[in-house]
């Protein structure tokens, strides 16, 4: 019989796609973090106005990632869903808010002035609901402030939070321009801080003074991580100080580099200091380092 000597097949395993869901990306403020929510039902575009829920009551937010399918293991679960579009007497309600932010700023300063609490106040939000509001400072240290949020729930009637922030949320809230001459990129766009070492600042051949590689918040410059893997690719592609090499001149020794020229500076046997092509130079040895401390 041919259908018994045709050869056993085992079945194939179904394919287990990996699970996803659907987002939308909210911001509540400009440069601020991108928050996700579930969409639902609804159909949002970008630039829509929402409300959500969050952890300080009911919120405006501006859809800035339109609603997408993104795999659950790209972000935090479980989502909270969009509650509705904003009505545009919201709007307005948000311009009134923005007149009890700024009383209540004034207010909260008096406040701290007069119970001599060493902190910095520097912007005041309010939830839509106006029901918790959320005091912004800046210490050198810790502060006690029971006192302070006893009297300002007892003049405001509503849940008070205060949040002290570093120097670089302190920066982004309060504005300002950098070094470059233009607006702070953590106020117009940068929405995450990245973490920023002093070893960027070398791999880019910048000066270690402190003051030439410090922004307006006295950290590190987050303008350093924007051209840090470039020039990290291209350091890697370059010898090291103090390697052995041949050049058309005869034999030299790398003193240094230049990434962005692809260019190496030698100093040749006689002692003469040049700036030649990395392409017309050869490696002819380990660094000279390296083999005397062997």
């Amino acid at each position: 019989n041919n259908l018994d000597s045709q050869p056993s097949i085992a079945p194939t395993a179904p394919t287990i796609e990996p699970e996803q869901v659907k987002i939308v990306g909210v911001r509540f403020k400009r440069a601020g973090r991108i928050y996700y929510f579930d969409p639902k039902d609804l159909e949002l575009n970008l630039n829509d106005y929402v409300i959500v829920e969050t952890a300080r009551g009911l919120e405006v937010g501006r859809v800035v990632l339109a609603p997408r399918q993104v795999l659950v293991s790209e972000i935090e679960m479980p989502l909270k869903a969009v509650i509705r579009k904003a009505e545009p007497s919201e709007a307005v309600r948000s311009e009134e808010i923005e007149k009890k932010e700024h009383e209540a700023l004034v207010e909260c300063g008096k406040m701290i002035a007069r119970l001599g609490l060493p902190m910095k106040l520097l912007s005041v939000e309010y939830s839509l609901d106006g029901n918790h509001i959320t005091f912004f400072f800046s210490a050198a240290e810790r502060v006690d402030f029971r006192e302070l949020v006893r009297e300002l729930a007892g003049r405001f009637r509503v849940r008070v939070e205060l949040r002290q922030v570093g120097a670089r949320d302190e920066t982004k809230i309060m504005g300002g321009y950098g070094r470059c001459g233009r607006p702070l990129c953590c106020v117009t766009w940068l929405s995450e801080f990245q973490p920023i070492s002093i070893k960027m600042a070398k791999e880019q051949g910048l000066p270690l003074n402190p003051m030439k590689i410090s922004g307006v918040c006295g950290r590190l410059l987050c303008c350093l991580s924007y051209e840090h893997e470039l020039y990290h690719d291209m350091r890697s592609k370059m010898p090291r100080e103090g390697q052995p090499v041949m050049t058309p001149m005869g034999p030299a020794r790398i003193m240094g580099s230049i990434p962005l020229k692809e260019t190496v500076v030698v100093m040749l046997e006689t002692q003469v200091t040049l700036e030649l092509p990395l392409k017309d130079v050869q490696i002819i040895g380990p660094p000279v380092a390296e083999k005397i401390a062997k």
